[in-house]
């Protein structure tokens, strides 16, 4: 698919339909992948890449550029159109500055889960029809493409696009991923084990601030955390409870506004799962107000931020399917 993306990209440009194009980059490796704006054709020809690694999500990065002059195409997967519509909702994304070139997406891998399985000098890799045939220094290499799928690919909400200028490729449906299901299980642990369970987690952040800086939720020009005066600013964690509160005041920011798409857990160097928080939040909306998708459409309204005195459920009652 690399090639037909490059040439329908060369065709938006030499047509003056757009200026620009967001897409990826390979860096030193085939697997080290970085979002990227193409201006100069030849650049787009020869180093823009599209592999079984091209995971990122590319939405977030429309806030700066649709607010450059010009038309800029974007290439987004099925669950990055949700972020798109989410941003577009918030007034964060010109619609009328981007270009969207939805293409198909049947789930991406990463170098850490090919490592874990034993793999690694990769030189290129390629999904052919649910085998990821992985070429290395050693050799070639196969594995079922299942077992070092990400997580976010195999628990994946929806193979369908949302919102498009043009498609690429097949367009597929809203899934029933079970997505809630490790959720789930956290749930039936006590309040002591589900503690232990976080505390464990949490206790390896670094505080990087990876999650927030790739998160489409998180797009605030001035945050929190770098306020000097606030008394949470990107600092090393003085004690158990402020490497608990960073991720949960980031959770309760992005409640009602995450998409799911899984950013924060992929860019994590200490493959912390962040996803199941906001994953908590998104059963949680469920099944007080009904089926909500951040993202679905532009301009719905979040049940955080509505209030139906005859429809919403009352503190502390949870009914499956919405309140009635």
């Amino acid at each position: 698919m690399q090639g037909e993306l490059i040439k329908r990209a060369v065709g938006l440009m030499e047509n003056g339909t757009v200026n620009r194009v967001l897409g990826w980059r390979r860096g030193e490796f085939v697997y080290d992948i970085t979002p990227s704006v193409f201006s100069d054709k030849d650049d787009l020809e020869k180093n823009f890449v599209y592999n079984e690694f091209c995971g990122n999500n590319l939405s977030r990065y429309l806030v700066q550029e649709s607010e450059k002059e010009g038309k800029i195409a974007v290439f987004l997967k099925p669950c990055d159109t949700y972020s798109f519509n989410q941003l577009c909702t918030e007034h964060r994304i010109k619609r009328d500055n981007v270009y969207i070139i939805g293409i198909e997406c049947y789930g991406k891998t990463s170098a850490d889960l090919l490592r874990e399985k034993g793999i690694s000098a990769i030189l290129d890799a390629k999904n052919n029809n649910g085998t990821l045939i992985v070429e290395t220094v050693y050799g070639e290499k196969q594995i079922p493409m299942m077992d070092v799928m990400a997580e976010r690919c195999v628990s994946c909400k929806s193979k369908k696009h949302v919102i498009y200028d043009e498609l690429i490729g097949e367009d597929g449906s809203v899934l029933d991923s079970h997505r809630f299901d490790q959720v789930e299980e956290i749930e039936k642990m006590t309040a002591e084990e589900r503690f232990n369970f976080w505390r464990g987690e949490l206790s390896r952040c670094i505080r990087c601030n990876a999650c927030r800086d790739v998160c489409p939720a998180c797009t605030c020009e001035k945050c929190v955390f770098d306020n000097p005066k606030s008394g949470i600013r990107n600092k090393g964690a003085a004690d158990d409870f402020e490497e608990n509160m960073y991720h949960i005041i980031r959770a309760y920011h992005v409640a009602g506004r995450c998409t799911d798409c899984g950013e924060c857990s992929r860019v994590c160097p200490e493959h912390i799962p962040l996803h199941l928080l906001n994953r908590k939040y998104i059963k949680d909306y469920n099944e007080l107000y009904g089926p909500f998708m951040a993202g679905a459409e532009i301009g719905q309204v979040s049940p955080m931020c509505d209030f139906t005195k005859e429809k919403d459920a009352e503190p502390s009652i949870v009914q499956k399917g919405g309140a009635e």
